[in-house]
């Protein structure tokens, strides 16, 4: 199941005022994909305190920080569906494998004023297990002895009925 998790916030008037500041920011620390995904939008400046955001979270569900990482060894991208995913290189990816980490999971959100991410590493070892079914046959004669069953109580549950009210003696019931 779940082997790490990571949250982050980030300010959104201070990531502006960084990317204003300092414009080379971009390229030190979002890749091209995410410099482009974050130009396109109507507040750039939102979408890069999200990605921010997530790559720390990434690296706090790894169980680190940016110590010994570079700012583009975790990168957001978007699958088709518009999910947001990590992808990880460099030292991050090898942390991800030295823990045996095998899936990584990743939620954005944000407000007028903050950008806030959080993420979930997940291994081999604790991953949910998938129910185990009866090959289909079984399952089938399963289920009709489950019915079968079910109308035997309902038939002897009629007959009694049929035979009469129960009878009460000395707090016992007969039939």
């Amino acid at each position: 199941m779940i082997t790490g998790l990571g949250v982050d916030i980030v300010e959104i008037d201070r990531m502006k005022l960084a990317l204003e500041r300092t414009p080379r920011i971009k390229e030190r620390i979002f890749s091209a994909e995410e410099r482009s995904y974050c130009d396109k939008r109507a507040k750039p400046e939102v979408h890069y305190a999200l990605r921010f955001a997530a790559k720390e979270a990434v690296l706090k569900a790894l169980g680190s920080g940016f110590s010994g990482m570079r700012f583009t060894d975790v990168e957001v991208v978007r699958e088709a569906g518009g999910r947001p995913v990590p992808r990880l290189y460099g030292r991050a990816a090898e942390l991800a494998e030295e823990n045996g980490i095998i899936e990584m999971h990743l939620s954005l959100s944000f407000t007028h004023s903050t950008a806030v991410a959080s993420a979930v590493a997940i291994t081999q070892e604790r991953r949910p297990k998938k129910d185990e079914r009866l090959d289909p046959k079984a399952e089938l004669a399963a289920l009709f002895k489950q019915a079968r069953t079910l109308l035997d109580e309902v038939d002897v549950a009629d007959e009694r009925a049929a035979d009469g009210p129960a009878v009460v003696v000395e707090g016992n019931t007969e039939l």
